[in-house]
């Protein structure tokens, strides 16, 4: 199938696709709560106390991933089923399982006051020193456990649906045209994305079940133990590997919309299919360089993380930028809100790789990774990045998938999400330049500017979003209606 057509236009998003954006933006807004409320503690605006921090940092973290994670999926969904035949009752089963494990997940925080953080590195879930029981950390990795398994049934059925339109997962990457020479152009780079999450994606959640059932059975039979660096090891395999697949999901929005928006095809040549074949390696292997200051590592895998920290950013981030504005140039495109948004996720995701990459220098790791400069670096580019592509995304739905003037309000959101979104991650830079460390609730009188700074930009950064979510919201018949 060449990428220079489209199949025939269905209608508009299916119920499923819209109450994936619904819960996905409810959830936003309410972990988007929580994060101000964090900052508001560290600025010493407000007094929460230090656990209600470490409950709201646990609930913000593991959130704001399974936002991602059911944003990019929703985009990923509506346009690949345009090109296969994906399963509606699998779809929907995964967004019930996410839901019943968010329920479990509040309730083991919020209740029982589980605050080991998403990472909830062994052996601390079992070790609160009286914080929390061993009940609360078993309903949040059931929560986790429940999610993880919705995601592997969605994956499951994507590969199903690949292999049987295409043939193999190989074919699906396009590895004919690109080693074999067959033919100028690939599967749809819908088709070659979706090809790449499903692999990547599925050896990391069936990783992360492994720990977390293994963390289970030791929270109940203590004589169970595991090596903690192998439990590390898993945890961010997992969890890097999973973040970084939401943002493949949702960038097929900027491969779909832009060249509908500027009647101009988007080539899956052989560039294209080597980015995405390069990424669908380095992606898995990345993760080391979250582990760089564990001493205890193998040397060699440092360096690897390293290595592969420079190279892991660019291959896809590349060509997609470059497609995006070879599509733009002098196509007399009509600007709108989404496609406004999807050019500004494109700035988001090449900002955020920057300091990403600093950071994975071994020799700048040991004195920046435990300071906010890393979450300014994943805030940059999930929340300019694939949280804008998202908001896209929404915007192109709601519009009946066609260009639709943005209205002053629409305009304003535009902007002062854009440069409050910038104003609130450079806060974390600058924050992790001057060495304040990440994940403390209580914060110094030198840190506290930034601390105050950040607040301001995060409580503008949510009254945009809530303008984006609402607006989405109050046109859902039209979202239900419009041609794709």
């Amino acid at each position: 199938m060449s990428v220079l057509t489209h199949t025939s236009p269905r209608a508009g998003a299916t119920a499923g696709v819209l109450a994936y954006l619904v819960s996905a933006g409810a959830i936003l807004l309410l972990m988007m709560v929580f994060g101000l409320a964090m900052r508001l503690e560290q600025a010493q605006i407000i007094s929460i106390g230090a656990n209600r921090f470490y409950e709201l940092m646990t609930l913000h973290g593991i959130g704001m991933v399974g936002v991602a994670a059911l944003g990019g999926a929703a985009i990923m969904w509506h346009f690949l089923r345009q090109y296969v035949q994906l399963s509606p009752a699998l779809f929907i089963a995964n967004l019930v399982l996410f839901l019943l494990g968010v329920v479990l997940i509040l309730v083991g925080v919020l209740w029982g006051k589980f605050a080991g953080a998403w990472t909830f590195l062994y052996p601390m879930p079992g070790h609160s020193m009286g914080v929390w029981d061993n009940d609360a950390a078993a309903l949040f990795m059931v929560g986790l456990l429940l999610i993880g398994t919705g995601f592997l049934l969605l994956y499951l059925d994507v590969a199903r649906a690949l292999i049987g339109e295409y043939g193999s997962l190989a074919h699906a990457l396009g590895w004919p045209q690109l080693f074999l020479g067959k033919g100028k152009y690939g599967p749809p780079p819908t088709v070659v994305a979706s090809t790449m999450v499903l692999i990547v994606n599925t050896i990391g959640i069936v990783s992360g079940a492994s720990i977390l059932l293994m963390m289970l059975i030791n929270l109940y039979f203590p004589r169970f133990t595991i090596d903690p660096l192998l439990a590390k090891n898993l945890i961010y395999f997992f969890g890097h590997v999973f973040i970084n697949a939401t943002i493949y999901m949702a960038v097929i929005a900027v491969y779909e919309i832009l060249p509908r928006y500027t009647q101009r095809p988007w080539p899956s040549n052989r560039v294209f299919l080597a980015a995405f074949t390069a990424s669908t390696v380095l992606v898995i292997f990345i993760y080391p360089h979250h582990l760089l200051m564990d001493f205890a590592m193998p040397r060699w895998m440092l360096i690897m993380g390293q290595v592969i920290s420079y190279l892991n950013g660019l291959p896809v981030l590349v060509v997609t930028m470059y497609g995006a504005l070879t599509i733009i140039y002098r196509s007399g495109i009509k600007w709108d809100m989404a496609s406004g948004l999807l050019l500004l996720s494109m700035f988001g995701w090449a900002a955020g790789v920057i300091p990403a990459i600093v950071d994975g220098t071994i020799v700048i790791n040991h004195v920046m990774h435990n300071t906010l400069w890393v979450p300014g670096h994943f805030h940059t580019y999930l929340l300019l990045g694939m949280i804008a592509m998202v908001f896209g995304f929404m915007y192109y739905l709601a519009n009946g998938s066609r260009h639709v003037r943005a209205g002053m309000l629409d305009r304003l959101s535009f902007w002062a999400f854009a440069a409050a979104g910038m104003g609130f991650t450079f806060a974390f830079l600058y924050g992790g330049l001057s060495s304040v460390p990440r994940r403390y609730a209580v914060h110094l009188p030198e840190w506290l500017a930034y601390d105050r700074i950040a607040s301001v930009f995060a409580a503008v950064v949510i009254a945009a979003a809530l303008v984006f979510v609402v607006r989405f919201a109050s046109r859902l018949r039209t979202a239900r209606g419009g041609a794709t």
